[in-house]
């Protein structure tokens, strides 16, 4: 059987029945990312905002939905309720340039996130607060009073 293609260790392909020195495809490719690009290319790619982890917390009398978001602004953040659907989004522009000499550089960066979450029947919307502390956001989802936990009680048999 016969040898058409070689994968070396470093997992890239190359072709071992030929003379010519061609670049390894995965070697090639890595550093073309991984070497210093202008930052107009990193800079719109790499903005720091991912989609935030949430926290769910029930209580006896309320939800408690808490959002790391740090580097945030209270003014940052749009919470809105649409019938029973709670949703968190905040939206920033970056954009910046400089002016030297004969030139102009400009660079834009954006980012976003948006999550959504469908309340339960047992919320008081009317009644949901929410706060901005530390690069936490909190919402406070208090239950209607029908569907707060009741303490236990003993029932006596007549």
């Amino acid at each position: 059987m016969t040898t058409l293609v070689n994968v070396p260790k470093n997992r890239g392909l190359a072709n071992t029945n030929s003379g010519l020195n061609l670049p390894i495809w995965s070697k090639w490719i890595d550093e073309m990312f991984t070497n210093d690009l202008p930052s107009v290319f990193t800079s719109n790619f790499n903005t720091g905002i991912s989609l935030p982890k949430v926290n769910i917390k029930e209580s006896a009398d309320a939800f408690i939905v808490e959002m790391a978001v740090p580097g945030l602004k209270k003014s940052d953040f749009h919470i809105d309720l649409d019938n029973q659907l709670l949703s968190i989004s905040t939206e920033m522009k970056d954009e910046n340039e400089n002016n030297q000499d004969n030139y102009t550089r400009r660079e834009f960066g954006y980012a976003s996130f948006k999550r959504s979450f469908t309340l339960p029947e047992s919320v008081n919307d009317s009644k949901i607060d929410a706060s901005y502390k530390d690069g936490i956001l909190s919402i406070h989802l208090p239950k209607k009073e029908e569907a707060k936990q009741k303490p236990a009680r003993s029932i006596k048999i007549s």
